[in-house]
């Protein structure tokens, strides 16, 4: 197991991306401390880990209250002793244009997205300096943030400072041994999710059609990425694998944004 031995943290823990992680890292050998600002989120996906045979722990916490996430991590530490991995991954999607966008949700969407992970990397990089911890921070990105997009101007805003707040805490942390690099998921089908919300125990949805098929006929991988895709992402970058590698985005987005913008592989 790559992670065995290693404490991790992820935070926004639904049955989707974040869920996906988490249960990739625990399949490694991490004991992960599931975060969220729901409680079922990050019960659940404590719960299911330990149901496989994992060790985790669930957490609630609203990562836009530094008292909170100090109390988060502070919990981590009472329980593991200490954290080696930090996945970013809380955010909230969709959004409206620049026309529409009231303050009001510009605001919390840039502190969920942006703020979140600046004071979750703030209190956990302290920890790992103190400890002396060569630890790993991740930071999902998406394809929003690196191409403009209509009609989700706070979403793509958040995202793109997302990237260079990996790099710069990269360098801020290279002194440590602590390496960050950022993620970048695109687009995602939604079978996966839907069986592991189904597994958590909650009723499952349709799985709906129309646009995550027009999303496939534009990847020149001819199909949407799923959670395991990522988890085996962020397994690489929290392992002694990557131990070269800060500063960095691994985007795992079918070839999505190397793509020639106005070619269509797949219609």
């Amino acid at each position: 197991m790559k992670l065995a031995g290693k404490v991790a943290i992820v935070t926004g823990t639904s049955p989707n991306i974040g869920g996906g992680i988490a249960q990739g890292l625990a399949d490694e050998g991490a004991a992960v401390a599931c975060v969220d600002l729901a409680p079922e989120n990050a019960q659940q996906c404590a719960d299911w880990i330990k149901g496989r045979g994992g060790d985790a722990l669930g957490i609630t916490c609203d990562v836009t209250d530094e008292t909170q996430v100090a109390a988060m991590v502070a919990r981590v530490r009472e329980t593991y002793r200490g954290v080696d991995i930090l996945v970013n991954n809380a955010g909230i999607l969709g959004g409206l244009s620049v026309l529409d966008m009231p303050l009001e949700r510009w605001t919390r969407q840039i502190a969920v997205n942006l703020t979140g992970t600046f004071l979750c990397t703030k209190h956990v990089g302290r920890l790992m300096v103190e400890q002396g911890r060569r630890g790993s921070i991740i930071v999902i990105v998406s394809t929003a943030g690196h191409q403009g997009q209509a009609g989700n101007i706070a979403y793509c805003t958040s995202k793109s400072g997302l990237l260079n707040f990996a790099r710069a805490a990269a360098m801020d942390l290279a002194k440590h041994g602590i390496r960050v690099n950022s993620l970048t998921p695109t687009a995602t089908d939604r079978e996966e999710s839907l069986e592991r919300a189904a597994a958590w125990g909650r009723p499952r949805p349709d799985r709906g059609s129309g646009r995550m098929l027009d999303f496939e006929k534009m990847l020149p991988a001819g199909r949407l990425p799923s959670p395991r895709h990522y988890a085996k992402a962020a397994v690489f970058l929290a392992s002694d694998d990557a131990e070269m590698i800060t500063g960095f985005d691994l985007r795992v987005d079918g070839g999505a944004i190397a793509k020639y913008w106005p070619w269509i592989p797949n219609a």
